[in-house]
C-alpha cells in the first residue's frame, strides 16, 4: 500500500474513484529504557543530560507547517484527493520532492486572485519558510533551483457545463500526474464576474509538455469554446535561489 500523506483541500470534490490512505509521521521521542542496575535521582539525571536523543539535532516543530512524512511515496497536491491525482515522489531529486511537501502551505492572500498579479496573490513567505524548515529536517543545503509555472486565467461562459468541466480538469490532472513532474496544482473559486485563477508547478518544462500530450487534455482544449468566454495561459521560470531566501518569476511566454 503507498504511503501517502493528505494535504489540506481548499474544498472536496465529487468522488470518482477509490480513496487513498494517508500516514503522518509525528516526531515523538519515545520514553528511555530502564536502567538494568540501580542508580540515584542524581545519577540518572545527569546521565540523560550528557547522552542526548538523536531527536535533539532536529529543529523544532513550527506549528504553522504541518506535519509530513517525508519518505512518502504519493502525495496529495491538488484539490482531488483520488490516488490516481497524487503526485509521485519517488522518482523526484529531492529538492523537488522538498518543494511539492513546501506547496502544501500555499492559500491566497486576497480575494481578487482572479486578476491580481501572481506572486502577490498568494502567501510565498509562508510556502518557503515551510520549505527552509523541511531542509532542516532533511539536512539538505538548498542549491539555486528552477521551476516551470503555468497560470491559467479564465472567464466562464454563463452556459458552461460546470460538472462536465469538473470532470475534464480532474482526469486531466490525473494524466499529468501520471505523467510525472507535477508538484502542484490550484484553483479558486469562480468571483462574481466568473473569472478565476489556476495554476500547476512543475519541476520542469519538459515535463509540463509531456504532462499535457493526454488524450483528457485533448478533450479538454476541445471543450474550451463551449465553457470559456475567454482563457489566458502564462508560462515562467520560477527561480528559487540558493538556501530559498529569495525567489522570483521569469516570463516564458504569453499567448
Amino acid at each position: 500500500m503507498s504511503t501517502t500523506y493528505a494535504t489540506s483541500l481548499p474544498r472536496r470534490p465529487k468522488s470518482h474513484g477509490k480513496e487513498p490512505s494517508f500516514t503522518v509521521l509525528e516526531f515523538e521521542p519515545s520514553d528511555p529504557e530502564p536502567s538494568e542496575s540501580e542508580t540515584s535521582d542524581s545519577e540518572t539525571s545527569d546521565r540523560n543530560a550528557s547522552s542526548p536523543s538523536p531527536l535533539d539535532a532536529l529543529p523544532p516543530h513550527d506549528s504553522r507547517f504541518p506535519t509530513l512524512d517525508l519518505s512518502a511515496t504519493h502525495l496529495v497536491t491538488s484539490p482531488y484527493p483520488f490516488a490516481e491525482n497524487q503526485t509521485h515522489l519517488k522518482p523526484l531529486p529531492l529538492s523537488s520532492r522538498l518543494f511539492s511537501f513546501a506547496l502544501a502551505s500555499l492559500a491566497p492572500i486576497r480575494l481578487d486572485y482572479a486578476t491580481a498579479p501572481y506572486l502577490s496573490s498568494f502567501d510565498w513567505p509562508l510556502v518557503f519558510a515551510h520549505l527552509r524548515h523541511l531542509c532542516a529536517l532533511s539536512a539538505f543545503s538548498w542549491p539555486r533551483t528552477e521551476f516551470y509555472v503555468v497560470v491559467f486565467r479564465s472567464r466562464l461562459l454563463v452556459t458552461a457545463d460546470r460538472e462536465r468541466l469538473g470532470d475534464l480538469d480532474r482526469h486531466s490532472h490525473g494524466e499529468a500526474c501520471e505523467s510525472g513532474g507535477l508538484l502542484k496544482y490550484w484553483f479558486g473559486e469562480c468571483d462574481e464576474q466568473r473569472k478565476n485563477l489556476a495554476t500547476c508547478l512543475w519541476r520542469s518544462r519538459e515535463d509540463a509538455a509531456l504532462g499535457g500530450k493526454g488524450p483528457w487534455h485533448a478533450k479538454a482544449r476541445g471543450a474550451a469554446r463551449v465553457m470559456y468566454e475567454s482563457i489566458t495561459f502564462e508560462t515562467h521560470r520560477f527561480v528559487v535561489e540558493e538556501g530559498a531566501e529569495k525567489w522570483w518569476l521569469e516570463d516564458v511566454d504569453r499567448r
